[in-house]
């Protein structure tokens, strides 16, 4: 078996590790993601995760799929790509299967409301988790902090779609960044 489909069968176990001891969707995975991939296997860098998460969520689909799409593809090619993003969906798509044979039976429990409370209280708690590591890996400048937010608010005084806020933060990014680079070859240019 070469290397390549071993870690292709890595990233399957690690990423359906993360799927199935994770409820609340694609925020509440981001620590487990991190402390998984970074921490433990060391697949991609600290600096690299952040960057993975702002084109998972920037491109369609769920954070947690396109992030384990992207580990995937990153650190075993195509093949760990495809086991990477079938690792975490297989688990929720089988017990989202299997409950949906239960659930009418037994939403109307109150012991199965108090469960799914605490697991709501617990997502809470892991998308805070995924929001204070991110910005302790954010650049720490002024255009950042402002960019940030500006979005929070628009996306909640607003409720404008988070695409669209996304696309805008990342045209103010680039619009930022050549200004910064072009001042920086003037600069170069007025010295010499």
């Amino acid at each position: 078996m070469n290397d390549k489909f071993k870690r292709a069968l890595s990233l399957f176990a690690t990423f359906f590790k993360i799927g199935l001891f994770t409820f609340g969707g694609g925020y509440a995975m981001i620590p487990l993601i991190e402390k998984e991939i970074v921490e433990k296997k060391k697949w991609i860098t600290s600096d690299d995760i952040l960057e993975v998460f702002a084109i998972s969520e920037s491109t369609p689909g769920p954070i947690a799929i396109n992030s384990a799409t992207f580990v995937g593809y990153k650190t075993a090619g195509f093949f760990g790509a495809l086991f990477a993003t079938l690792g975490v969906v297989l688990p929720s798509f089988t017990i989202i299967f299997i409950l949906s044979f239960f659930i009418e039976k037994f939403k109307h429990l109150k012991a199965v409301e108090y469960a799914f409370n605490g697991i709501r209280a617990g997502v809470i708690a892991l998308v805070i988790k995924a929001l204070i590591t991110m910005i302790k890996k954010c650049p720490k400048n002024a255009i950042s902090y402002i960019i940030a937010s500006l979005a929070f608010l628009v996306t909640v005084i607003f409720d404008l779609n988070v695409f669209i806020v996304i696309i805008a933060c990342a045209v103010v990014g680039l619009i930022y960044h050549l200004i910064i680079t072009s001042k920086k070859r003037g600069n170069k240019n007025d010295i010499s």
